[in-house]
């Protein structure tokens, strides 16, 4: 019978060993001995400790403040006498402060990934350094589809550290993964466990959803924070976890560092999301559909139809056709097809697997830009637009498609049907064009044209 310290000796060797065994397996062409150093410590005990060292100074602690606006309760009163019940559905304001995490992945420009959810209606944000220094920021843009957010250190700032972007796509169940945040405002937190799961949707958090799972311990305030490989590179940012009252319980759930790519450079370049749009429509493959279709795998996502005019369309999908892969990487459901096409961006090049009587082949399609506007994604244009879907009208101009009658574009007085012509006397033809003109607001009071019925009508947002 081994001692328990010879034990937790063997133990720990085993680790090593499993430790420096995944590392080589997954970094394929580098040499096994500096893996091996550098998942030791000073006296030669394995350790994460040398490439925590280089990450978490990659990792901030972001604290802010801000104003929430809240609409009081319409207990269903028709509109024509609430004008009897004024302080009911009238929007009011309370203060708010919170506390997250993220990820320098652009030293030079200081730039910074979080969660939408942690700076979401924030008036004061501020990034705290492992090192002590502290920083005011900006938001570039935030995506609350999914639950993504660029920000930009708005000092002059020195000797940053920046998180390498890994392939998220490479990732494997089982392969370990560390995760750095600031769990109930602690500081700088280290937990470590594997991948649980790859490619996890259907879970209601965010609208666009490719999860990583992983056991490593995620609590309230890892939001933002870094998930990472043995190597040190970015696979993830920690999002949500499922437990009682923010707790964790071993199940935690990352955006792939391949969405918060494309996400994050469009947000710097555009200071928005130009989702694209493949235009089909489909469904999750079962073992039957895949049978009856000749089809030996149960992976990939089944079409149910081509929209005329979209991308697939004019790339040859065909109702019927099994989507196996984007850009050569296997797709496992339509959830992740979704997600993939979502966040890559309008006017990108895909090329896509497909499985087809029995035949694979691959097709190229550009992606088109999305022709709705979602209620979030409204929102995110303008506060007082938040609840309200709009789209390109048959003719010219923006139709109001939807509208929630607690949101604050039923306050302003938006309503379905609607068509905005103009912003500020410039003519909107489309959404880019309303895009365009409400931005060039940028936070000052503004007027819509709106064609209602037969009349015409101007409404007022800031």
């Amino acid at each position: 019978m081994l001692s328990k310290s010879r034990q937790l000796k063997v133990l720990a060797l085993s680790l090593a060993a499993v430790l420096c065994a995944s590392s080589v397996s997954n970094a394929q062409a580098q040499d096994a001995t500096p893996l091996i150093n550098a998942m030791s410590n000073s006296q030669n005990e394995p350790s994460l400790a040398p490439m925590l060292k280089h990450v978490i100074p990659g990792v901030v602690n972001i604290s802010v403040k801000g104003t929430k606006k809240t609409t009081g309760p319409m207990f269903n009163i028709p509109e024509e006498f609430r004008f009897m019940f004024p302080d009911l559905g009238r929007q009011q304001s309370r203060q708010f402060r919170a506390l997250g995490s993220g990820v320098i992945i652009n030293a030079k420009d200081g730039l910074i990934v979080t969660n939408h959810h942690v700076i979401d209606e924030a008036d004061e944000i501020r990034i705290a350094l492992s090192d002590g220094r502290e920083f005011k920021a900006k938001k570039i843009g935030s995506d609350p589809h999914t639950d993504l957010a660029l920000l930009k250190i708005d000092e002059k700032f020195s000797d940053l550290t920046e998180i390498k972007l890994g392939d998220s796509d490479a990732m494997e169940v089982g392969d370990f993964a560390v995760a750095i945040g600031n769990p109930f405002g602690l500081g700088q937190t280290v937990t470590s466990g594997i991948i649980s799961a790859l490619g996890r949707t259907g879970l209601n958090i965010e609208n666009i959803e490719n999860f990583i799972q992983t056991d490593a311990a995620i609590n309230s305030g890892n939001s933002g924070g870094a998930l990472v490989n043995l190597r040190g590179e970015l696979i993830g940012i920690n999002t949500a976890i499922l437990g009682p009252n923010g707790g964790n319980i071993g199940i935690g759930f990352a955006i792939p560092s391949n969405m918060v790519k494309t996400v994050a450079a469009q947000l710097e370049k555009y200071g928005e999301i130009r989702r694209g749009q493949l235009g089909i429509t489909g469904t999750e493959l079962s073992s039957d559909l895949a049978k009856s279709f000749g089809y030996e795998a149960n992976s990939g996502a089944f079409v149910n139809e081509v929209l005329k005019g979209g991308a697939a369309e004019k790339a040859g999908i065909k109702p019927g056709d099994i989507i196996t892969s984007i850009d050569g990487k296997p797709i496992s459901s339509f959830g992740e097809l979704r997600a993939k096409i979502a966040t890559i961006g309008a006017g990108s090049e895909v090329e896509l697997g497909i499985f087809r009587n029995g035949k694979t082949l691959t097709v190229k399609a550009k992606l088109s830009e999305a022709q709705e506007l979602s209620s979030a994604d409204s929102g995110a244009l303008s506060e007082a637009f938040e609840g309200a879907t709009f789209t390109n009208a048959d003719g010219a101009g923006v139709e109001v498609t939807n509208v929630d009658k607690r949101s604050p574009a039923y306050s302003i007085g938006l309503r379905e049907g609607d068509i905005i012509t103009a912003v500020n006397r410039n003519e909107v033809k489309n959404l880019d064009d309303l895009r365009k003109y409400v931005r060039q607001a940028d936070g000052r009071i503004g007027a819509l044209r709106i064609q209602r019925g037969d009349s015409t009508i101007y409404v007022t947002f800031r």
